[in-house]
């Protein structure tokens, strides 16, 4: 309960500080800019839960594999080990990697160009 509590309020408190960042723009957007990055953040969003799926479903796969080596050769379990964290390592960077992207996406768009909206 304490740990809701305390990410509850954290997320309250970034809401409120950057919320006046937000609302201070001077411009007023267009309608298509608007629906533009709507659905670049829509995008970056379903990105980033297929990246977290599949680098989900490959460290699991690791997992259960170091698991049944160490279950099988208890005397190798180091070795094992130190694979498993080098390949858990390998398979996360895939998902850092797509975070990238999805940031540069939404923050600094190289296809806004083309779409005119600048």
């Amino acid at each position: 309960m304490k740990r809701f509590v305390w990410f509850s309020g954290f997320s309250v408190f970034f809401v409120l500080a950057f919320a006046s960042v937000v609302l201070a723009a001077e411009g007023v957007a267009s309608p298509e800019a608007i629906q533009y990055f709507s659905w670049v953040a829509v995008a970056t969003g379903i990105g980033m839960a297929i990246a977290a799926f599949g680098t989900g479903i490959g460290q699991g796969n690791g997992v259960r594999g170091a698991c049944d080596g160490i279950a099988r050769n208890p005397d190798a379990s180091g070795k094992i080990l130190t694979a498993l964290i080098l390949g858990l390592a390998m398979i996360e960077s895939l998902a850092i990697y797509a975070l990238v992207i999805e940031l540069i996406l939404l923050y600094a768009n190289p296809f806004i160009k083309f779409m005119g909206l600048q």
